[in-house]
């Protein structure tokens, strides 16, 4: 317990799913959280929640991740009200309807390359003056589409492989300053993004269904079990571990 006592992390997208895992799990260790996410009221839910609890403290800022200079302001502010940065956790994200290459306009590629990647590129950017004091991390939520694909879901699996190879050009590039920089790679996690896709398809329940099967233990993950693997990566029990992609599938790959 308390591993992130008197360190800080900023979770973008930590309002719900797999970013208020992270916020709940740091939160334990003790740690000063910052939540970027446009759901600025979700947040404040949660942070009212973390904080009545402890030992950690959480707070929220409004932020729009695919606005360059709404990013930059809000990580400038959570670092010098928590008077030092040591980890950046990239989890904002959004995932569009299943659509076919043809179905996926121009524009929507674009609005989905801004939020999953370029606000990856941009918080790291952003980041890395304050990790640099700390010899923090950097944490890229990608996906198993980075790595296997999806049907249907060309413009989020591209996005996701952008995530991870940046992930491991950052490793090679802010090494020499200390930063650790890795990806974590989910399968199927119950998260409200998760159910929103399901919503679009005829049956989301089986469909709920047949994603959960395709994990050895036929189930998802939780999105607090996203945030342990996190945690791991942020802290020094990962110390000679950077730009990689850790696998959290639950097995969905092996029999792929």
């Amino acid at each position: 317990m308390n591993r992130f006592a008197g360190k800080s992390v900023i979770v973008t997208g930590g309002s719900k799913g797999i970013g208020a895992g992270c916020v709940r799990v740091f939160a334990a260790e003790g740690a000063h959280i910052g939540i970027l996410d446009l759901d600025a009221a979700a947040g404040q839910t949660l942070a009212d929640e973390l904080n009545a609890s402890g030992p950690g403290t959480v707070a929220v800022r409004k932020c729009d991740v695919s606005q360059p200079e709404d990013l930059k302001r809000a990580i400038d502010d959570f670092a010098a009200e928590f008077g030092r940065l040591d980890c950046l956790i990239n989890n904002a994200g959004i995932h569009p309807p299943a659509l076919s290459i043809e179905e996926t306009s121009l524009e929507l590629l674009d609005q989905v390359l801004r939020i999953n990647f370029v606000s990856t590129f941009a918080g790291a950017k952003f980041a890395v003056p304050h990790l640099r004091k700390t010899q923090g991390t950097i944490i890229n939520v990608s996906s198993m589409t980075a790595v296997l694909g999806q049907e249907n879901s060309s413009a989020y699996a591209a996005s996701k492989g952008a995530q991870l190879s940046l992930t491991k050009a950052l490793a090679l590039e802010l090494g020499r300053d200390g930063i650790r920089v890795n990806a974590v790679l989910p399968s199927n996690v119950d998260t409200p993004l998760m159910r929103e896709w399901a919503a679009t398809l005829p049956d989301p329940e089986s469909a709920l269904k047949r994603v959960a099967d395709l994990q050895v233990f036929g189930r998802m993950a939780s999105p607090e079990e996203i945030g342990k693997v996190c945690l791991f990566l942020a802290t020094d029990d990962s110390s000679f571990v950077t730009g990689q992609g850790i696998e959290v599938e639950g097995g969905s790959s092996l029999d792929y």
